[in-house]
């Protein structure tokens, strides 16, 4: 009967914690105790779980009956492995669910309470490093992290040496790289956020050299390729770690100061999480140009076959377990030594703990065998309806400008779908309602967000297709955007640049990287990043240009009001 209350106990503080599930519904009062009935804790329970299980069905199979009826309708090929591939996107949804839930009472809280008290019992300077350290940390337990190193199997060494080089042999580089620039992120969004400095300013002071930073990139054979990938990184990063933890850590030590925009609190940190790592990679790249790349040789089996940990099952549970307990014991060690602040409901942060683990190793078994494997194919079937490819007897599938039309809608359509489902553009298109007064319309705010993906996809597919060069085409559209960005309101500038941070999540990334490698490998290009990229600018235009028609259109009807009253006086 003791095991039982201890477990009913633990049931009840979980339900408790969420909110949704009150203490006397829990339990039974009976004169002199509490009587906690585990039944009763499992039935409460199955609804919570239900609505996240919800979320991710809605976030992931779309998606999945899209791509599959795509190629068995318009490219006429049944689905290879559909089994695997099944059994992988199954994992995907579990992992996803477990890991997000375990986000939420596990690695959330923590940085709530590291955010609170760090400023009150540290001074700045210390603060921001740790606000670095941390950022850096991050990056490491980010689900799509993990895409980024199965991308490196559809590359070539002779094609793309540099790309081959970071994505293999010097993949930790490439982490490290990403981590120090959303590092550098926390550390200004922070003091933007202490001193209240314009996004607009802070934009304009990053964009600029970074923009410098890829035309001098372009103009070296060598870095050419590099381009994509380091774009690509910048989209990676705003996902469902670094966004949440860095926000929750950023708000607190702004909070605690009492200062900043109480109104724009939060937005402007996930664009510069997504900028600044692109500075970092770019820099990385032109320091490894000049280093040899080192040749794969053909060696015999038994002097090539990979040790058990970087085979699949045992690579998935090492890398999560890289990935999440060491910014786990960071968190704990400084809320632990460095801030000495209470630790709240330890069994729950450390149920938490397990779950964001768990789900982490079952979502990167997804991602090896269901998106990365289905993205591929889609990517690597989709020229045959406008060429010839040796796999498909019939190909190409139909006239040349028809299939060209074809590929580029496919790729409008995935980016379109994909955004609507995401359960966070419902959020923040919530808050964005709230904040403008009802001016920005949700509905109106996810479509054009939507919509700006689809366009950065199809122009991601076109710069494929007729091998165009991505640095000249990424600094023209992000020279336009600054120059919507200067006709712009303060808030809508907040709202627009960070609105590109909700497309890129933990199941858009790794499918969309799978998707352009593998048309990229069909079609023989060096590489298939940067689509990515073009996901991510396209919202920053669309909204922009979305909030200045609204603002021209409420300035005409108070003018015409104005007028009517006028005449009516």
């Amino acid at each position: 009967m003791a095991r039982e209350i201890r477990f009913g106990d633990f049931l009840r503080e979980i339900a408790v914690t969420q909110h949704r599930i009150s203490f006397r519904d829990l339990v039974s009062q009976k004169p002199g105790e509490v009587q906690v009935r585990a039944a009763d804790a499992y039935r409460l329970l199955f609804p919570y779980v239900g609505v996240r299980l919800a979320d991710q069905l809605r976030s992931v199979l779309p998606l999945a009956f899209y791509l599959i009826f795509f190629e068995l309708l318009i490219l006429r090929q049944w689905v290879q492995d559909v089994w695997i591939v099944s059994a992988g996107f199954a994992s995907v949804i579990a992992g996803l669910v477990l890991f997000m839930e375990g986000l939420k009472v596990g690695l959330m809280p923590l940085g709530e309470t590291l955010g609170l008290y760090l400023p009150q019992r540290s001074s700045l300077p210390v603060v921001l490093i740790l606000m670095g350290l941390l950022g850096m940390g991050v990056t490491f337990a980010e689900p799509a992290i993990g895409a980024l190193k199965a991308a490196g199997i559809f590359l070539s060494q002779d094609n793309s040496p540099l790309l081959y080089d970071l994505l293999h042999q010097h993949a930790t580089k490439l982490t490290l790289s990403i981590g120090l620039g959303v590092g550098l992120a926390a550390i200004l969004g922070t003091l933007r956020f202490l001193y209240s400095w314009s996004l607009k300013a802070v934009l304009t002071a990053v964009l600029i050299p970074l923009l410098g930073l890829t035309l001098y990139a372009m103009t070296q054979p060598g870095l050419v390729s590099l381009v994509g990938l380091a774009w690509d990184c910048g989209a990676i990063t705003t996902g469902p770690v670094t966004v949440p933890l860095v926000l929750a850590l950023g708000i607190g030590v702004a909070s605690s100061v009492g200062k900043g925009n109480a109104t724009l609190a939060g937005f402007g940190i996930v664009t510069l999480a997504s900028l600044l790592p692109v500075a970092v990679v770019l820099l990385l790249g032109i320091l490894m140009a000049n280093e040899p790349s080192v040749a794969i040789q053909n060696l015999p089996d038994a002097l090539t076959t990979s040790p058990w940990w970087e085979i699949s099952p045992w690579a998935e549970i090492l890398a999560s377990l890289q990935a999440i307990l060491p910014l786990v014991f960071f968190l704990w060690i400084l809320i632990r030594w460095v801030v000495r602040a209470p630790l709240l409901q330890p069994r729950i942060r450390a149920y938490g703990i397990f779950l964001t683990l768990i789900g982490m190793i079952l979502f990167s078994l997804g991602l090896t065998y269901g998106l990365s494997k289905l993205g591929s194919q889609a990517g690597g079937l989709v020229p045959a309806s406008f060429l010839r490819l040796p796999a498909i007897a019939t190909s190409p599938l139909y006239p040349p400008a028809l299939g060209i039309m074809i590929a580029i809608l496919f790729a409008g359509i995935l980016g379109l779908g994909a955004t609507l489902a995401e359960p966070a553009l419902n959020a923040l298109g919530a808050t964005v309602q709230n904040l403008t007064h009802g001016a920005f319309q949700k509905r109106t705010l996810m479509w054009a967000i939507a919509s700006g993906v689809g366009m950065g996809l199809a122009i991601g597919v076109m710069k494929l297709l007729f091998d165009w060069s991505t640095g000249p085409i990424l600094v023209m559209l992000y020279t336009f955007a600054l120059g919507l960005t200067f006709f712009s309101t303060e808030e809508m500038v907040n709202i627009a640049w960070d609105g590109a941070g909700v497309t890129t999540g933990p199941v858009t990334v790794p499918l969309v990287l799978a998707l352009g490698l593998g048309l990229g490998q069909a079609l023989q290009r060096p590489d298939g990043f940067g689509i990515l990229a073009f996901a991510s600018i396209g919202p920053v235009l669309t909204v922009l240009a979305t909030g200045i028609y609204l603002a021209w259109r409420e300035k005409k009807r108070i003018a015409h009001d104005e007028r009517e009253a006028k005449e009516t006086a």
